[in-house]
């Protein structure tokens, strides 16, 4: 399984509203990815303050490298991604990818 983890910085004028509607459509790539198992997001928690400015997140949990890959490529996902892309602070500078083999 690949966790895929992405760290967000978004821009101070975004809303919780739009947070909201990116994770959701986030989430709704599920209808349309076989073996995208699972989706997680929220606002970092941790109290050790070492987030870097980086105060957002989602998780997703793919079966595998394959359908990772796939998810990558579809339409769907790089529509959501260029959303994501305007709504962070500094654009792809606000975004941080790190995926794990679990």
């Amino acid at each position: 399984m690949i966790l895929h983890c992405v760290f967000l910085r978004f821009k101070s004028s975004v809303q919780e509203e739009e947070k909201q509607a990116i994770y959701e459509a986030i989430a709704a790539l599920k209808e349309f990815i076989p073996g995208m198992v699972d989706v997680k997001y929220g606002p970092n928690v941790s109290p050790e303050g070492l987030s870097s400015g980086y105060n957002d997140g989602f998780t997703v949990t793919f079966e595998d490298e394959t359908v990772r890959d796939y998810y990558l490529s579809h339409p769907d996902h790089k529509a959501v991604g260029d959303r994501i892309v305007r709504a962070t602070d500094g654009g792809l500078s606000g975004i941080l990818v790190f995926d794990m083999d679990i």
